[in-house]
C-alpha cells in the first residue's frame, strides 16, 4: 500500500464514490463497496482521503473493546444492544487475530448491586444467544478475592463473571483499509478536502502542498467529529494507562454510585499496562484539540483507586482522549445520549453517516454503503459480503495454523515464542512478511525495526506519530524524551529519505503537549 501510488491513481480520472474520512466509518464503507463492485464485476471506482493518518482520531483512541454495551440496557437500549452482540460475534470470525473474547470481572458493593446488575447479565446473555461467548456466572466476596486480590478486600460483598472481546482499535481500522485496496479502492493519507460540492471535492495533499480536484458520482462524509453537519453533539472520552493493576488477565467492569461504568483492561505490550476508562464530558472546543482535563484525572484516578487500594500512589504513564460525535437528545446527560446512528443524504447530495458504536461500524457502513449503491449502482445494492469475507485472509484456520507454528518461528528467526504471539495477535496472517523484514538496528530490537518498516512500506506512516499511537500503541507505554525518541526516528528517516531537520521536527512534534 504505497502513498504514492494510491495518490496517483485518486487524480488519475473521475471516481464513483469519494469517502471523506479514515477512521473506521470511512474505512468500512471504503472495503464495503470494493467487495461488492469486484464480487459484481463492476469496476467502482471507490476512493477514500483521510486528512492525516488512517484512524489517528476518535477510532484508534476508545476503549479497545469489541462489545455489546452492557451499560446501555438501563436506558432500555435492547435493540441497540442486541444488534452490537451480533457485529462482536461477527467480528470475531472476520478477524479473529485482532479481535479475541476477554473475561471480565465485575465486582458488588452491594447486594441490591448484585441483584440489578445480575437481571442485567442475564438479558446480555439473552440478546447474544447462540453466539454468546461464555455464560455468565456468579462470585461469592471470597472467589472474587481469590480471581482478583488486588480488588479492596472489605468493599466488595460478591462479583460476577460476563464476557466481551478486545480489540487493538487503530490496527484494525488500517486492515480495514488494506483490505478495501486490496479489493480495487484508492486511499490516501494527509489528505485534506478543503472545498465539497455535490459532486466534487477540492483536495490538499498536505505533505507536498498541492491540491487537486476529484470528481465522484457520490460523496459520502465520514468525517466524525469533524463533520460539519448541525445536531452532532460531541462528547470527549477520556483514558488512562497505568502501571499494570490486574494479577489476574481478566478486565474489571466496575459500574461506579453514580451508574457510570469503569473499565481496567490489561493492555499495551506484554499486557503489561492497565487501560482505564472512560469519561463521558460535552466537549465544547474544536475537534483537533482534544485533551484530557484534570478534572477527568481526577475522576478516574478516585475510582481506581477505589478499586485498587495499592493504586493510592500510582500515576499515570499516559493518556488520551478522542470525541464520539453522537445523534441524539441535547437535553440528555452525556452519558445517556444514545449511541444509535444516523444515515442520511443533504440536499447537496452528500451521504453523511454519524452517531454509533465502533463494534456496529460493519453493519453501519453496510447500510451506508447500500444506499450509495441504490443511488449510482443499483445492482449491487444487493449485496452483503463483509460480514462472510475474512479481513484481509485472516482466517480462523490461518490464524491457528501460525499459533501452531509460533514455536517453530520464533527458533527460526531467533526470537522468543511469546514475542512470535504477540505479532501474530497483531499481524496475523501478515506475520510472515513482517518477520521478513527482521534487521539489525542501532537502540532498536529486530522486531522494532522490522515494525517501522512495515508500518511505512505497508500503512502509510509518514510521520513519528503515525508509527507510536497507530500502527503501535508504544507511544502510550512510557513517558518519552528526545533520546528515547531518536532511534525510532532515525529508522524512520532512513526508510521515508528525512533529512536530520525533519528528523529533529518529529521528534520535537512528538514531544509538545
Amino acid at each position: 500500500m504505497k502513498r504514492g501510488d494510491q495518490l496517483r491513481r485518486l487524480r488519475e480520472a473521475p471516481l464513483d464514490v469519494l469517502i471523506l474520512g479514515g477512521g473506521i466509518n470511512g474505512a468500512g464503507i471504503a472495503r464495503d463497496l470494493a467487495l461488492r463492485s469486484e464480487q459484481a464485476g463492476a469496476g467502482l471506482r471507490i476512493g477514500l482521503i483521510e486528512q492525516r493518518q488512517f484512524s489517528s482520531g476518535t477510532s484508534g483512541k476508545n476503549s479497545q473493546l469489541i462489545h455489546g454495551g452492557l451499560r446501555y440496557l438501563k436506558g432500555l437500549e435492547f435493540g441497540l444492544v442486541r444488534e452490537a452482540l451480533h457485529e462482536r460475534a461477527t467480528l470475531l470470525e472476520m478477524a479473529p487475530h485482532l479481535v479475541e473474547p476477554l473475561e471480565f470481572l465485575i465486582p458488588f458493593e452491594s447486594w441490591f448491586s448484585r441483584w440489578y446488575y445480575g437481571a442485567g447479565l442475564w438479558i446480555y446473555d439473552l440478546l447474544a444467544g447462540e453466539r454468546n461467548l461464555g455464560r455468565r456466572r456468579a462470585l461469592s466476596g471470597e472467589e472474587l478475592g481469590r480471581i482478583e486480590p488486588g480488588l479492596a478486600p472489605d468493599r466488595f460483598v460478591a462479583g460476577a463473571v460476563f464476557f466481551d472481546a478486545r480489540v487493538h482499535s487503530a490496527r484494525f481500522v488500517l486492515e480495514n483499509v488494506a483490505d478495501a485496496v486490496r479489493h480495487g479502492a484508492m486511499a490516501v493519507n494527509y489528505s485534506r478536502a478543503e472545498g465539497i460540492s455535490g459532486r466534487a471535492a477540492t483536495v490538499a495533499d498536505t505533505l507536498s502542498g498541492e491540491t487537486f480536484e476529484v470528481r465522484a458520482r457520490k460523496l459520502v462524509d465520514a468525517t466524525g467529529p469533524w463533520s460539519r453537519q448541525p445536531g452532532l453533539r460531541l462528547v470527549r472520552g477520556s483514558h488512562l494507562v497505568l502501571p499494570r493493576l490486574n494479577r489476574s488477565d481478566r478486565a474489571i467492569a466496575y459500574f461506579e454510585p453514580g451508574g457510570r461504568i469503569l473499565f481496567v483492561i490489561p493492555w499495551g505490550s506484554g499486557r503489561r499496562f492497565s487501560l482505564v476508562g472512560t469519561t463521558d464530558i460535552d466537549h465544547a472546543g474544536g475537534p483537533g484539540q482534544v485533551r484530557i482535563s484534570e478534572e477527568e484525572v481526577r475522576y478516574l484516578l478516585a475510582l481506581v483507586r477505589r478499586l485498587f487500594p495499592a493504586a493510592a500512589g500510582m500515576e499515570p504513564i499516559s493518556a488520551f482522549s478522542s470525541l464520539r460525535p453522537l445523534v441524539g437528545d441535547a437535553s440528555a446527560s452525556a452519558t445517556a445520549v444514545s449511541r444509535g446512528h444516523r444515515i442520511w443524504n443533504t440536499p447537496d447530495g452528500i451521504l453523511h453517516i454519524a452517531g454509533g458504536k465502533y463494534t456496529t461500524y460493519r453493519a453501519m457502513s453496510e447500510e451506508a454503503a447500500g444506499a450509495v449503491c441504490r443511488e449510482i449502482a443499483p445492482v449491487l445494492a444487493g449485496l452483503h459480503p463483509t460480514a462472510t469475507t475474512p479481513l484481509g485472509g485472516h482466517t480462523r484456520e490461518r490464524i491457528g495454523e501460525l499459533r501452531a507454528s509460533a514455536g517453530r518461528l520464533a527458533a527460526q528467526h531467533d526470537l522468543e515464542e511469546a514475542e512470535v504471539e504477540e505479532i501474530i495477535r497483531e499481524y496475523g496472517a501478515e506475520t510472515p512478511a513482517l518477520l521478513s523484514l527482521l534487521a539489525d538496528s542501532t537502540g532498536l530490537t529486530r522486531l522494532e525495526r522490522a515494525r517501522i518498516r512495515y508500518a511505512v512500506e505497508r500503512e502509510m506512516a509518514q510521520r513519528l506519530d503515525d508509527l507510536l499511537y497507530v500502527s503501535t500503541y508504544w507511544g502510550y507505554e512510557r513517558q518519552w524524551t528526545e533520546d528515547g525518541l531518536r532511534p525510532y526516528a532515525q529508522a524512520m528517516a532512513e526508510d521515508l529519505g528525512w533529512d536530520e531537520r525533519r528528523m529533529e521536527q518529529e521528534i520535537a512534534g512528538t514531544l509538545s503537549p
